[in-house]
């Protein structure tokens, strides 16, 4: 493939442009549930397994605290989270699903399925784009990592 400077040539607005086309697919998914696309991933994480701290949350979002933070706020103040310092490191701050926060797992069980209508694309080839975006993101993180660049 010849490297050219043309917009539609280049890898990184194609997925620039899906990602903006995605995030406001799930806004309209989200929005009944109260949700912004960022508190939905993080969520999704606490669902998968509660009680986690913020650095492993942000670790598992490719996250930094400075984002995670407000972001988990606004969920402890929509009554979905709760944050509590951890008495044997202080440092740390556990993040917990409330019963409200657990509630609404269920009502999210249709959002995958809604998602995946909405791309027009089969269940096989979504599933292949996944894993082809998850090992570009290994090796960009990985190349930014080995020249001291954290994402």
């Amino acid at each position: 493939m010849k490297a050219t400077l043309r917009l539609d040539d280049q890898l990184c607005f194609a997925l620039y442009a899906a990602s903006r086309a995605m995030t406001a697919t799930y806004r309209r998914l989200l929005e009944d549930m109260g949700l912004t696309y960022p508190q939905y991933v993080a969520m999704l994480a606490l669902w998968e397994r509660d009680g986690l701290t913020v650095s492993e949350l942000g670790e598992k979002l490719l996250l930094d605290s400075g984002t995670l933070t407000p972001l988990l706020k606004r969920l402890e103040a929509a009554g979905l989270v709760r944050r509590v310092r951890r008495p044997e490191d202080e440092r740390s701050v556990l993040v917990s699903l409330t019963d409200e926060g657990r509630a609404l797992h269920e009502r999210a069980q249709s959002i995958p399925s809604q998602l995946l209508c909405q791309t027009g694309m089969a269940t096989d080839d979504v599933i292949q784009l996944r894993e082809e975006l998850k090992i570009l993101t290994a090796h960009l993180v990985n190349d930014t990592s080995e020249k001291g660049n954290t994402p």
